[in-house]
C-alpha cells in the first residue's frame, strides 16, 4: 500500500515500524459541542483507513483523543453553570450517538486530556531540561520555537516566514512570537491540576503527543487528521515530542481535504454551519458516509443538499442489490454460475488496487457499484446455492471495508406507500391490470418503484 505523506510531500510504500501492526492516531473532537459535518470526513475516512488494515490482516491498534480541557470548554460550562467534566461526559455521549450512526467503530481507546496529566507533566519537565522550555514570571510554560530548526517543515513554511505573520497576545510573556504553551498557570474559575510550577493546565498541542506517544510509543505509524491541523497544532506536536525524545514522531502523516457547503467555506456567519446531528433529523448518515467516501480524502469535497440526496439513492442502489443476493433463488449450477465465480477475483482485485493507491475509496467505490451490477444481472434467474453465496461473501466483504450496509437493509416506508402495495397487489389478484398499473405510478409520484417477485412484491426507493 502507498500513502502520501504530508512530511515528505509524495506518496510513500507503507511500511509499518513493527512487522504486522498498525498503529494509528487520529485527532479527534474538542467535547464542547455536538460534532459538525467538517468534524465527520477524518472520523469517516480514517475509520476506513483502519477497517482496510484490518482487512489486509494487518492488527490495528487506532487511537482517537477527547479534548475535555480548552478554552472554548471552560467559556461554555461557565455559561451552563456546569463543571467541565460534566460538559464533557455529556458531549463525549453525544459523539458516540452521531460516530456509530456514521458507521464509525469504536477506537481502541479514546483517551482523553485530564487523564494523562502526569504524562504531560514529564514532558514539560523533560522539553525544560533540555532547554526547548522556558518558564514565565506568570509561571506559563512555552515552547521555544527557535531551539528547533526543524521547525516548519511540516506546514513547509520556514521560521522567518512564520514569524512574520505571528503576534504575542496581550498578557502573553513570549520570548519569541512563534512560541507557544506547554502549560497554562490557573486562571480565576478556572480548573487547574498540580505542577512543579504551580497550579494549572496544559495547552492544546501537548495534549495529544503525551496521549499518542503514552499509547503508541515515542514512534508510531500514522498521525491523522484533518488538513487545518497541519499548522500550528501537528507542527507543534512534532517539535516538542521529538525535542522531548530526540527521536522521529509519527513516520507517516495523513490529512483529508476541506470540506465546503454549496460551494462556500463553512463558517456560522454564512448561516451555512451544520452539525451531523441536525443533518440526521434529514438524511440516513449512512448516505452521509457514502457521500464522504465518493471523493479522495486529499481532495476538497462541496456538501449540499443535492449531492447528500445522491448518495442516498446511490446507497439505495447498493441496498437493493444486498437484498436480491439475499432473497434469490437456488437453481442447479450452470456455466454462468462458474463463469460469475471466477469472475469475482478480478472486482477483488480492483477494489484493493484503489485502496492500495493511498486509500482511494472513489475507484473503490466505483467497483463496488459494478460489482451490484453484475450481481443484479447474475441473480435475475435462479442460481447454485454456492455461486449466489460467494457473490453475497464478496458483496459484504467490500462493502464492509468502506463501512457500508452493515445494519439490516430493511427500509421504512411510509405507511402510505405501503398501503398502496397492498392495493396493488389486490388488483393483480383481482386481474385488474388497469388499477395495478395506477397504483404503480401513484408509487412512483411519490419516489418508489414496486418489484415483483416469487416472495411477493418488494417496495425500493428509486
Amino acid at each position: 500500500m502507498q500513502v502520501y505523506n504530508t512530511l515528505t510531500r509524495k506518496k510513500e510504500d507503507f511500511i509499518p515500524v513493527k512487522e504486522g501492526k498498525v498503529s494509528i492516531y487520529a485527532c479527534g473532537p474538542t467535547v464542547y459541542n455536538f460534532f459538525h459535518i467538517g468534524n465527520a470526513r477524518p472520523f469517516i475516512v480514517f475509520d476506513t483507513l483502519r477497517r482496510y488494515f484490518e482487512y489486509r490482516g494487518y492488527e490495528v491498534t487506532f487511537i482517537q483523543n477527547f479534548t475535555d480541557i480548552d478554552d472554548k470548554m471552560i467559556r461554555r460550562a461557565n455559561e451552563e453553570g456546569i463543571t467541565v467534566r460534566e460538559l464533557s461526559e455529556r458531549f463525549i455521549r453525544e459523539y458516540y450517538i452521531d460516530a456509530d450512526a456514521l458507521g464509525v467503530r469504536r477506537a481502541t481507546k479514546n483517551p482523553r486530556a485530564t487523564e494523562h496529566i502526569d504524562d504531560i507533566i514529564e514532558i514539560v519537565k523533560a522539553l525544560l531540561e533540555k532547554g526547548h522550555a522556558y518558564v514565565t514570571e506568570d509561571n506559563d510554560v512555552y515552547f521555544s520555537v527557535r531551539s528547533f530548526p526543524a521547525y516548519g517543515r511540516l506546514s513547509g513554511q520556514s521560521i522567518d516566514d512564520l514569524e512574520s505573520g505571528s503576534r504575542v497576545d496581550p498578557g502573553e510573556q513570549k520570548q519569541d512570537p512563534l512560541d507557544f504553551a506547554l502549560w497554562k498557570a490557573q486562571k480565576p474559575g478556572e480548573p487547574a491540576w498540580e505542577s512543579p510550577w504551580g497550579l494549572g493546565r496544559p495547552g492544546w498541542h501537548i495534549e495529544c503527543s503525551a496521549m499518542s506517544m503514552k499509547l503508541l510509543g515515542e514512534t508510531f505509524d500514522i498521525h491523522a487528521g484533518g488538513q487545518d491541523l497541519i499548522f500550528p497544532h501537528h507542527e507543534n506536536e512534532i517539535a516538542q515530542s521529538e525535542a522531548a525524545t530526540g527521536k522521529p514522531f509519527a513516520k507517516y502523516w495523513m490529512h483529508n481535504g476541506y470540506i465546503n457547503v454549496n460551494n462556500q467555506k463553512m463558517s456560522k456567519s454564512l448561516n451555512n454551519f451544520f452539525t451531523v446531528r441536525e443533518i440526521a433529523a434529514e438524511y440516513e448518515l449512512e448516505a452521509v458516509r457514502l457521500f464522504m467516501l465518493s471523493a479522495h480524502y486529499r481532495s476538497p469535497v462541496n456538501f449540499s443538499r443535492e449531492l447528500i440526496e445522491q448518495a442516498h439513492a446511490a446507497l439505495s442502489r447498493l441496498k437493493t442489490a444486498k437484498s436480491r443476493l439475499e432473497e434469490a433463488q437456488v437453481g442447479p449450477a450452470t456455466n454462468e454460475d462458474e463463469a460469475f465465480v471466477s469472475g469475482l477475483a478480478a472486482y477483488k482485485k480492483a477494489f484493493c488496487e484503489a485502496m492500495d493507491d493511498d486509500l482511494n475509496t472513489a475507484d473503490a467505490l466505483g467497483t463496488l457499484f459494478e460489482l451490484a451490477r453484475a450481481c443484479n444481472t447474475f441473480v435475475s434467474e435462479p442460481r447454485s446455492k454456492e455461486a449466489l453465496e460467494a457473490g453475497r461473501n464478496l458483496f459484504n466483504e467490500l462493502s464492509g471495508v468502506l463501512g457500508l450496509l452493515e445494519g439490516s437493509v430493511e427500509e421504512e416506508f411510509p405507511k402510505e406507500a405501503l398501503n398502496l402495495v397492498k392495493e396493488r397487489e389486490n388488483a393483480r389478484l383481482n386481474k385488474d391490470w388497469a388499477e395495478a398499473d395506477a397504483l404503480r405510478e401513484a408509487l412512483k409520484q411519490m419516489g418508489y418503484t414496486v418489484e415483483d417477485t416469487k416472495q411477493g412484491p418488494k417496495l425500493k426507493a428509486l
